[in-house]
């Protein structure tokens, strides 16, 4: 996505490094939708190298459809996946291969830090943080999409048909054996991230929402917290009523009032936004839409 000026680097780095370990491979490269020149670098290098091989999808549908849409495409018994802004350097896909080698279905990779602005770095940290609280997925913060997975990973993967999805947590769904090797998070090669902080927290909430009813589980819990709250305010009042007398306590109901509201209404919200992933899975619409592919 928006990425003209890395393709051709992008390409040259990878089959130099898959050459090494065998003359059978393709590269995919999935065109998301740019609005620059992107798709025509693509073409370009498919000319070039017969091995190169394209998929410009119809509109932007965004990074884990893309992923989606290259995995459904794949044809290699190891499949490698990165994201095309070389902060995922192409050397270290001969250590995911030979990692895999040793008995692994899956290998993922993870950073000793991430090469991001202070701020991106703390809103993705907060993201994990209340990611694995409320999934129970136990997703690593310094763990990124850059893998390998072996061919029977990647038909259980094209199997999954979940209309909102992520690619790490499905990996997490469907199993099999993995470890994970360290490696350097580098600088991006052009450009700056798309990922707006909105987009971040659009990609939350479906993240969190597609993996987890523990925030509906929640809402119950917080209802039946307050409900008891409300039982002990109200013998509370009674019993004062009788020692004391009537008290003033318009301040105090308006606070009780607003925080009971606020409470139901965002339970409703959650409710709310289940019933819409519900609706909008059973449409059974496809993930994505192909526009062109080139030597595919």
């Amino acid at each position: 996505f928006q990425a003209e000026n890395i393709v051709d680097e992008l390409v040259f780095r990878i089959v130099h490094e898959v050459q090494a370990i065998t003359p059978s491979y393709e590269v995919i490269l999935v065109e998301d939708g740019s609005d620059d020149g992107s798709w025509n670098k693509i073409e370009m290098n498919c000319k070039k190298n017969s091995n190169v091989k394209g998929i410009k999808l119809s509109r932007n549908f965004g990074q884990h459809y893309a992923i989606s849409a290259g995995l459904q495409y794949a044809s290699g018994q190891w499949v490698v996946v990165m994201d095309c802004d070389l902060q995922d350097n192409p050397k270290y896909i001969k250590t995911l291969y030979e990692k895999a080698l040793e008995g692994y279905d899956i290998v993922y990779t993870t950073k000793a830090s991430r090469n991001h602005s202070f701020v991106k770095d703390l809103i993705a940290r907060v993201y994990f943080f209340i990611f694995n609280w409320l999934s129970d997925q136990g997703q690593g913060f310094k763990t990124g999409a850059y893998s390998i997975i072996s061919r029977k990973v990647v038909n259980a993967f094209c199997e999954i048909k979940d209309f909102h999805r992520h690619y790490l947590p499905i990996l997490k769904l469907v199993g099999f054996k993995s470890t994970s090797v360290h490696i350097v998070h580098e600088k991006r090669f052009e450009g700056k991230s798309s990922y707006t902080f909105f987009k971040l927290l659009k990609l939350a909430v479906h993240g969190i929402v597609s993996q987890s009813d523990k925030l509906l589980r929640l809402s119950i819990g917080i209802g039946f917290i307050l409900f008891l709250a409300s039982m002990v305010w109200a013998t509370y009042l009674v019993i004062a009523y009788f020692i004391h007398g009537a008290q003033p306590g318009y301040t105090s109901l308006m606070a009780m009032l607003l925080l009971s509201t606020g409470l139901t209404l965002m339970s409703i919200g959650i409710t709310g936004i289940y019933i819409g992933k519900i609706f909008e899975q059973v449409k059974e619409r496809p993930l994505y839409f192909v526009d062109k592919v080139v030597n595919i």
